[in-house]
């Protein structure tokens, strides 16, 4: 028997943040991992598609280059480099990661991890046990139930990461974040790209009008969307030419359409992963969207806690980060000052977007008061000088003194300017203090100021 002051199974963001946070403020720490360090994130996820966004910029950068006076042909993408740059960048993470599971305290454990009471865990024959423990394992890709699922070609988001060839024809289900960043993507990369998305709009989370004028922008980049249609099957069939290729049938407004493609990818949502993990043996409870756990993550059985995509209250590797540094902090018996309501988000795409905060769909609908302020990047020198200037930026406070109640944007480093409205909005700021403060002229963020004023 193997014991320690805190078990985590899984080490992506939320574990292996977690475990050495732990081992530096004193507790020996035992982190369960099935897969590889890094977890989903890193090896599957954000950061395999964060590089393939930066080489989809480049390759815009350089068909925009004529306008700024550079004489330049982009000539043929070589996908293979593009993938090789992007298992380079994950590798060199990964090993950064398990050069950082070996921090004093820590025991990396690779297995598949299982429960076998509420303070034991079996991995292998080898039994483990602790006063506290962090499940982290994450969420996997979820599959809809349309006939022709399982068809080969028809991927998620993790066999899409590993092609080792540009598809010529990419068909994407779904425009939440998932499809619309790997949309952006394989679109510069030389994709002819179709969305069918089942709701009125892409990107729910986000605001209605950014979120419009975000997907417009990519469609001006030769992405087709198709709204408000439903995908009823995927069928494999010969082309013409003799080769292979999946059709997707789906219905909009009671109108049946096709598209020929030859991959598919299903971006629909994710699912927390627990499959395995014995939780009955525990005694843990588990409800639709993930583990059932309170304001602190932790579950119904004391010392057993839940953080990051397995909970389901909110799938961003950072919520996953900080909510493992909260447990933490709390087994230690210190107190922190984490906002978990103001939760910072961006969409990668080209341009990107962001937000922080409520929308003006959701001030509407909850019949709150407020005041929006909107600005425009075609009115911002930094903009015209970086040729940037199609972005957008609202801001929402209260009428009677001005505290932010939420921003959303999407334009050029839209993400940064989202990040300084969540730092204003931890400490209760107002729109007035947001416009005492000095801004550096010219940057992007002088949209913000502006409409602070």
């Amino acid at each position: 028997m193997n014991n320690s002051d805190l078990i985590i199974i899984g080490s992506g963001p939320g574990g292996y943040r977690a475990a050495h946070f732990a081992a530096t403020n004193g507790l020996s720490v035992v982190i369960i991992e099935a897969k590889e360090a890094g977890g989903t994130c890193l090896n599957r996820g954000c950061i395999p598609t964060k590089t393939l966004c930066r080489n989809a910029e480049v390759v815009e950068t350089v068909r925009k280059a004529a306008a700024f006076g550079a004489e330049a042909s982009l000539g043929a993408i070589d996908f293979a480099k593009v993938i090789e740059r992007k298992d380079q960048v994950v590798s060199q993470l990964r090993s950064g990661i398990e050069l950082l599971m070996q921090t004093p305290g820590i025991t990396f454990v690779k297995g598949t991890a299982s429960f076998k009471d509420a303070h034991t865990v079996a991995v292998g024959d080898e039994l483990y046990t602790a006063k506290n423990i962090i499940i982290a394992t994450g969420s996997e890709a979820k599959m809809p139930p349309i006939e022709g699922i399982n068809v080969p070609g028809v991927v998620t988001s993790t066999e899409l990461l590993a092609l080792t060839t540009l598809p010529r024809r990419l068909c994407i289900i779904g425009a939440g974040v998932i499809g619309m960043e790997f949309a952006s993507i394989f679109s510069s990369l030389g994709s002819e790209v179709k969305v069918i998305e089942f709701l009125k709009e892409c990107l729910p989370t986000l605001d209605s009008d950014i979120a419009k004028r975000l997907r417009q922008a990519i469609s001006k980049r030769g992405v087709d969307f198709s709204m408000q249609s439903g995908v009823k099957s995927i069928r494999e069939e010969n082309a013409e030419d003799g080769s292979r290729q999946l059709v997707v049938t789906f219905e909009k407004k009671g109108k049946a359409s096709e598209v020929s493609a030859d991959i598919v990818l299903v971006a629909t949502g994710r699912r927390a992963v627990v499959e395995g993990l014995n939780l009955e043996a525990a005694g843990i409870e588990c409800g639709r969207t993930g583990i059932v756990v309170d304001d602190n993550f932790q579950t119904n059985v004391e010392g057993v806690y839940a953080i990051g995509d397995v909970n389901g209250r909110c799938m961003l590797a950072h919520a996953a980060t900080f909510q493992g540094l909260h447990v933490v902090r709390r087994i230690l018996g210190k107190e922190d000052n984490i906002r978990f309501d103001i939760m910072p988000s961006a969409i990668f795409t080209t341009p990107e977007a962001a937000s922080v905060g409520k929308s003006e769909d959701n001030l509407k609908d909850a019949g709150t008061e407020y005041v929006c302020r909107k600005g425009f990047y075609r009115s911002n020198g930094k903009a015209l000088a970086m040729d940037a200037t199609d972005g957008m930026i609202k801001l929402f406070v209260t009428p009677e003194d001005g505290r932010i109640l939420g921003c959303h944007a999407y334009g050029a480093h839209s993400s940064d300017i989202i990040q300084e409205v969540a730092a204003l909005m931890n400490k209760d700021a107002t729109v007035s203090e947001l416009a005492d403060i000095i801004h550096t002229h010219p940057t992007l963020s002088e949209v913000l100021h502006d409409i602070s004023l």
